[in-house]
C-alpha cells in the first residue's frame, strides 16, 4: 500500500511525525490486524507491505490514516487533512518474491537520493532483510 500526504507536503521530514506513522503501523501489527512485512516512511508518502490477518484492505488503510491524522494534527496543533484521499495498492501474486519487494520498498530513500546507505535512514523496517 502507498499513502500520500495532502498536497504532497513533506511532513515526514519531521522525524517526530514520521515516528507517529511507524508507531501506528506497528500497533496494527501488534493488534494482529495485519502482518507488517516491510515499510518506509518517505518525506511525503509511505510504502507498507502487509498481509491481512483480519478485515479488508480499505478498512485497514482508513484506520491507519485516521489514527495517524489525529496524532499528527495534535502534535502540529493543526486541523485538516493529513493524507490525500484513498491509497494505492498492488496485490502480489503467489509467484512474486516478498523479499525482493521488501528490498525495493526500503530502498526508496536510496533511489530518492536522501541517503547513501539505507542504514542512514531511520524510518524503515522489514521482517527479514539482508542488505548485502
Amino acid at each position: 500500500m502507498t499513502f500520500v500526504t495532502h498536497a504532497r507536503l513533506p511532513l515526514f521530514e519531521d522525524f517526530t511525525l514520521g515516528r507517529i506513522v511507524v508507531t501506528e503501523m506497528r500497533a496494527l501489527h501488534e493488534q494482529g490486524i495485519v502482518d507488517s512485512l516491510a515499510f518506509v516512511v518517505m518525506p511525503d508518502h509511505v510504502h507498507w507491505l502487509v498481509t491481512l490477518d483480519h478485515g479488508k484492505l480499505a478498512g485497514i488503510a482508513q484506520t491507519m490514516k485516521g489514527r495517524c491524522a489525529r496524532r499528527i494534527n495534535k502534535e502540529r496543533r493543526t486541523t485538516g487533512p493529513v493524507w490525500q484521499p484513498g491509497y494505492y495498492d498492488h496485490a502480489l501474486r503467489a509467484d512474486e518474491d516478498l523479499r525482493k519487494q521488501a528490498r525495493y520498498i526500503v530502498s526508496n530513500p536510496l533511489r530518492a537520493g536522501l541517503v547513501g546507505s539505507i542504514s542512514d535512514y531511520p524510518l524503515w523496517d522489514a521482517a527479514w532483510l539482508e542488505l548485502g
